[in-house]
């Protein structure tokens, strides 16, 4: 009797292991971007002005200046067509890779290169883009997105 109980517990206590809360989808080439980079942080500013349904994340990751400017345009669609100058139906956003000698966690500023790959109307198109990031209270944030600077 007390097998057939410690069974069942063990089997429930598996359960609830195995469904528990639901793991963001990892960033970056092999989606191990560590959360405390700036790389990360720019990453997850442009996913989620292309990938999710508002701009509520990209809103929380831009400095005020740079929150002020998302909020004139209401929409992802709108920052893509109009702020950014990019326009895909899907899109992977992989940062620069490079070698850093210095360590990110003592800097304050950050300039980070995204490269841009996806399809519009079935066209592969490619671009990359610049942006500026600031460290506040532990915090990376964007502060600017540079134009392209080949147009």
């Amino acid at each position: 009797m007390l097998k057939k109980y410690a069974f069942f517990l063990f089997g429930t206590l598996f359960f609830l292991i195995s469904c528990g809360g639901e793991k963001e989808e990892g960033l970056g080439k092999y989606g191990m971007l560590d959360d405390s980079t700036p790389e990360y942080a720019a990453v997850r500013f442009m996913t989620s002005i292309y990938h999710d349904s508002n701009i509520d994340v990209a809103v929380s990751l831009s400095t005020p200046k740079m929150a002020r400017i998302l909020n004139r345009y209401h929409t992802n669609r709108n920052i893509q067509r109009h702020l950014l100058n990019l326009k895909f139906d899907t899109v992977t956003i992989t940062p620069e890779e490079r070698s850093r000698v210095g360590r990110s966690e003592f800097s304050e500023k950050a300039t980070i290169t995204l490269f841009f790959s996806g399809k519009l109307n079935d066209s592969k198109q490619e671009d990359l883009r610049r942006v500026d990031l600031v460290r506040e209270d532990g915090k990376w944030l964007v502060a600017r997105i540079h134009p392209d600077h080949f147009m």
